[in-house]
């Protein structure tokens, strides 16, 4: 395996032996399920495309609340393609509706972002794939239409956007996903490599030539990234980024992956009809 890297303030990664992972339980049942989170309390939401839906469970598998549906009215959506938390809020990138809608932990909706028609190019996205929150309350926006980065204020004011195609080295080419870091440094998944930058926006970091990645995720000191066969586990505390390949043990068949999380010493694994629930071996 190629593993090519630019480095800049000492970002060190390494490919590591594979960790394994024993199948426990499995949770949930979706339709076609796009992505989950899982906030600080253990609460778990998901985006299903199939049924335009975010789901909340808790992590017995027991559903609290379904909010949407079909449509471009608040709390509806049109291909719900991310969904992110905090302890108190949730985020969801509604694709097709090119907003960024905002609720509460409870799923009450807040506010939405949507910028499409305004008239400064600088502040506007289009077909949005991610959104997620710093913990200085910075929203940053995974912009597909621009190919860019867009970043707002906690009240949706317009910031600045960055990655673009003038970005140099660190323009961004065919970015799929994004997550925030408790450094607040952005991670994207463009392709085959994961490009990292600061809160505001310099490039700080490239890895490329691992896989091929659909998925990134960090909940606390968890790096996650997968594509649809294998997941990379990392922990941020760690003096270098050491990527570990999950070997998952005890199912009867390769799982689909969607998309995947370590939280409270357990890998959550979401394919597009559950979650599976294992534990390190």
């Amino acid at each position: 395996m190629k593993l090519s890297l630019s480095l800049i303030l000492f970002i060190f990664v390494t490919i590591s032996p594979a960790q394994k992972y024993q199948y426990d339980s499995s949770i949930g049942k979706f339709g076609n399920a796009s992505s989950f989170y899982i906030n600080p309390a253990g609460f778990i939401y998901v985006s299903d495309i199939n049924t335009d839906e975010i789901i909340a469970i808790d992590t017995s598998g027991n559903i609290l609340r379904e909010i949407g549906g079909y449509g471009w009215n608040v709390s509806a959506f049109d291909e719900p393609v991310d969904v992110y938390s905090d302890a108190l809020k949730v985020f969801v990138a509604d694709k097709n509706n090119h907003r960024i809608q905002r609720f509460d932990k409870n799923l009450n909706f807040n506010f939405q972002i949507h910028t499409r028609d305004n008239a400064v190019e600088e502040e506007r996205f289009g077909y949005p794939l991610s959104a997620v929150m710093s913990n200085q309350g910075d929203i940053f926006i995974l912009d597909s239409e621009n190919t860019r980065i867009v970043k707002f204020d906690i009240f949706g004011n317009f910031i600045q956007n960055f990655g673009g195609y003038n970005y140099g080295k660190f323009a961004l080419q065919e970015p799929k996903q994004l997550a925030v870091s408790s450094r607040n440094n952005i991670y994207v998944i463009d392709g085959d490599q994961v490009v990292i930058f600061d809160q505001y926006g310099n490039g700080i970091g490239r890895v490329t030539g691992i896989e091929e990645f659909t998925s990134i995720r960090i909940i606390f000191e968890w790096l996650t990234v997968s594509n649809y066969e294998k997941i990379f586990i990392a922990n941020l505390n760690s003096p270098e980024l050491s990527l570990k390949e999950v070997i998952l043990a005890g199912v009867e068949k390769n799982i689909e992956i969607v998309s995947s999380y370590i939280f409270n010493s357990k890998l959550y694994v979401l394919s597009n009809k559950q979650i599976f629930i294992f534990k390190k071996i």
